[in-house]
């Protein structure tokens, strides 16, 4: 599958910024206020990240492989 420049500029900074901000604020919050799952939730987005950027990471490789 081919990304479009712009499809692709998108989900980059999802995966830079905003996945791990979200991650980051699930966790501090939810320690600071004692609501149950901070970590899990926190991980799973993390995982999701991680996810992501492996596949922009092959979609780059391969747009620079051409």
């Amino acid at each position: 599958m081919k990304l479009k420049n712009k499809t692709y500029d998108f989900w980059k900074k999802v995966a830079q910024y905003y996945l791990p901000a979200i991650a980051t604020f699930v966790i501090t919050v939810f320690e600071i206020w004692g609501i149950p799952y901070g970590t899990q939730i926190s991980g799973t987005i993390m995982a999701l990240d991680t996810l992501l950027g492996v596949f922009l990471g092959i979609s780059s490789y391969k747009y620079n492989k051409k």
